[in-house]
């Protein structure tokens, strides 16, 4: 019994010793860590004391240290930085639907502000800036050199001001001055219409008003076409669409899934995680839907697109999207400042993440540049004749005056849809999808 006692109490005072041998470089290497946060935070306060003391000209204070702050968390990642006072009321009030500005969502690339998406309707948009428009001046001052927030900070005004801004754009020779008048932005988040026996939702944005408008707007243009017996499906337009307010794109999505994961977030801890799933309930009651993206969908609008397309429950057309695959998480400092950190990745029900890769459509489709009409091109179009044009032609007895309408009828609608291709080449592709899937459901047998 000794004997055993004695190897027990051996095992023990083995167990301590070998705790400690592990315990004391850990502790070591920890202390040596604080050491050096210390040290550097240290030679910051000597820099920063320099700088008051010593530079050509007398600074701010609150300015220094904001500027510090901001180039920490600039230096992490595009979409990390701090927000003073009024740039955190500024975006609470985006968040809400309406502010001033240009109507234009960037980020920064190479130095230079890259154009995410113009927001529809807006100054920027009716001034022809495009996707994908890198700015590199602003009335005449470069922005290179500028956090992304100096830069935007350059192209605020008050409303009713102009500002030139310069523009380097893909397949332009040189870089070119777009004039634009500063107005204040008011974003409708959901702009509904029946286009042919189809509903097109152009989803604009994610702020507090999307679903709602979402929801009536879809109701609203059912009723228009006469019920849904009458609707051959819907529409989801994300083009240009800069994203927003996450729990915003998980309610879209789940307007239209009936249940399964929409998206799922992850952390640094993986305790962190967090799933997003569906509810019972399909607005669209299984209508089939296509959803049109490009270069300019990013964020909350990939994660509706990403979710619809994984459980096969629209078809994904356009170009590919922006490819920002992160979360922002926005959090309140001292002194009403914000700082807006990404706290996380999102991923799509099947696993995918498309940071940096964007949503591939299903179906690729480019949308052709438009040709602007000059009056060459108007004198050269010769309008089409046939036999009905004729004097003296024979008429048809063949149909009875219902079935002539009805061909009328059928000739106008193919009319507006030849016009649409012109207009709008992406969304009339998706509509003439909905109208073929459509009629494949029809001949289903019951």
């Amino acid at each position: 019994m000794k004997k055993f006692l004695m190897a027990a109490s051996a095992g023990i005072l083995t167990g301590a010793v070998v705790t400690t041998q592990v315990a004391a470089p850990l502790l070591a290497q920890e202390a040596e860590t604080t050491s050096n946060v210390y040290e550097q935070l240290d030679l910051f306060g000597d820099i920063f004391e320099r700088i008051r003391a010593q530079y050509v000209e007398e600074v701010e204070t609150k300015d220094l240290i904001e500027a510090a702050i901001n180039g920490m968390l600039t230096s992490l990642d595009p979409h990390s930085s701090y927000l003073s006072p009024d740039d955190a009321e500024n975006m609470q009030v985006q968040t809400r639907g309406e502010f001033g500005g240009l109507g234009i969502e960037v980020t920064q690339e190479d130095g230079f502000v890259k154009v995410v998406s113009p927001m529809d309707g807006t100054p920027a948009d009716q001034a022809g800036i495009e996707s994908g428009d890198f700015i590199t001046h602003v009335d005449g001052a470069s922005v290179l050199g500028l956090t992304l927030d100096e830069a935007v900070d350059l192209m605020r005004g008050p409303v009713g001001s102009e500002i030139i801004i310069t523009v380097v754009r893909e397949g332009s020779p040189e870089p070119f001055d777009v004039s634009i008048i500063r107005d204040t932005i008011k974003l409708t988040a959901v702009r509904a219409r029946a286009e042919q026996d189809a509903v097109v939702l152009r989803v604009t944005t994610f702020n507090d008003q999307t679903y709602a408008n979402l929801e009536s707007g879809l109701a609203e243009k059912i009723e228009e076409l006469g019920g849904e017996d009458k609707m051959s499906g819907i529409v989801l337009d994300l083009r240009n669409n800069p994203g927003g307010l996450l729990t915003q794109a998980i309610k879209v999505s789940d307007a239209f899934l009936d249940k399964g994961e929409i998206v799922s977030t992850r952390g640094r801890n993986p305790q962190d995680g967090e799933r997003f799933n569906a509810t019972p309930g399909d607005l669209a009651n299984g209508k089939p839907i296509v959803v049109l993206i490009n270069g300019g969908s990013a964020s909350a609008s990939e994660i509706v697109a990403g979710a619809l397309q994984d459980h096969h429950r629209a078809i994904v057309v356009g170009t590919k999207s922006f490819g920002k695959g992160s979360v922002q998480t926005v959090m309140p400092l001292r002194g009403n400042g914000a700082m807006r950190l990404t706290t996380s990745r999102y991923y799509t029900p099947s696993g995918r993440s498309i940071q940096a890769l964007g949503v591939s459509p299903d179906i690729l489709v480019e949308q052709p540049p438009r040709v602007p009409q000059t009056e060459e091109n108007e004198a050269t179009k010769r309008p089409d004749r046939s036999e009905a044009d004729l004097r003296g032609r024979l008429s048809n007895d063949s149909l009875t005056e219902d079935e002539i309408k009805q061909i009328e009828e059928d000739r106008a609608r193919a009319e507006l849809a030849a016009k649409l291709r012109e207009d709008d080449y992406q969304l009339a592709y998706a509509i003439d999808i909905l109208r073929g899937l459509s009629v494949m459901a029809e001949g289903q047998p019951e």
